[in-house]
């Protein structure tokens, strides 16, 4: 604000106003309030920290090892929710498997693979299908032809088809499991990042890249993609959640991850068989666990795909 002065015969001085820079929010701040304005996204996304949190600090915060042998007692099998082991040392809260495993901690243990395997696969599919998206999407001819077609005959099959086809051969294992799901995912990545890179490439500022013989692969990494990542970001959140859905279908069947190493899909498959006879909550409470998964995960997927698509806001 500043004084302007005035001539001896004006009454009063005249003041002018100076404009207060206004400070611009990046489209990643602007898309983290719109998501924050949601009370299922944030709902979800609390969910998600506290799932991920548990899984990460298993050692610490479960009753027992559920894997570790020493720890374990066979009188202590398919006992209610509620009931305490034989010594009375402790609660098991979710009851106990046919093997005497609290349930609870099978589950923080089992979030785990479960998490890791989705979060893993989806990670790699992303990378992997973005990059050949957009060598399609800047390439064209023959290669994106070829690509492409790649992606339209592995997605005209049904997902656990081709996964019951590639375990069967491979065999079981968290590596194979996530060899199989990245070649399950990729093609969705793919996809999406060929159509919003033929999109950006019609741009004034790629255009302007190329008229200052900038390298292509410049062009591609510097200014294509950081426009593609909002969708790409969607597709990735969304993935996970049919990630960590198909590895647990795949373990439940017998050819996910190994008994050693039992994700979500195989403690419900533990207990599935004397789900009649009164013993619900052996399958009961993990797949709880996994619908509160995969559940949490949607909610923050579709919220960003309502933020980062305004032809979905209402």
């Amino acid at each position: 604000m500043s004084l302007t002065p005035s001539p001896n015969n004006a009454p009063t001085p005249a003041l002018t106003v100076e404009p207060v820079p206004v400070r611009r929010e990046s489209p990643w701040q602007q898309g983290l309030r719109e998501l924050l304005r949601s009370k299922s996204a944030v709902l979800g996304l609390v969910v998600l920290v506290v799932l991920i949190v548990a899984a990460l600090t298993a050692p610490w915060i479960s009753p027992q090892n559920p894997y570790d042998l020493a720890q374990l007692n066979v009188l202590d099998n398919r006992l209610p929710p509620g009931s305490e082991n034989v010594d009375a040392h402790y609660t098991y809260w979710l009851g106990t498997d046919g093997q005497g495993r609290d349930l609870l901690s099978g589950i923080i243990y089992g979030l785990r693979i479960s998490l890791g395997v989705g979060i893993g696969s989806a990670l790699v599919a992303g990378i992997l299908g973005t990059i050949l998206g957009l060598v399609a999407a800047y390439a064209g001819g023959r290669v994106d032809a070829f690509i492409m077609r790649l992606v339209d005959l592995l997605l005209s099959f049904p997902s656990i088809l081709v996964a019951l086809m590639i375990l069967a051969y491979v065999g079981k294992g968290i590596g194979n499991v996530v060899l199989t799901l990245v070649v399950l995912e990729w093609a969705y990545f793919a996809r999406t990042a060929r159509g919003q890179a033929l999109v950006e490439s019609r741009r004034e500022y790629v255009e302007a890249a190329r008229c200052q013989a900038i390298p292509n692969w410049r062009i591609v990494l510097g200014h294509i993609l950081p426009n593609c990542l909002p969708p790409l970001i969607v597709v990735g959140s969304l993935q996970v959640a049919r990630a960590i859905t198909l590895e647990a279908t795949l373990s439940f069947l017998g050819l996910g991850v190994p008994v050693t190493e039992p994700s979500l899909g195989l403690l419900i498959a533990n207990g599935y068989q004397t789900m009649l006879s009164g013993d619900y909550w052996i399958s009961l409470y993990p797949g709880l666990a996994l619908l509160i998964t995969v559940v949490a995960i949607n909610l923050v997927g579709d919220r960003l795909r309502d933020v980062f698509n305004p032809r979905l806001q209402k």
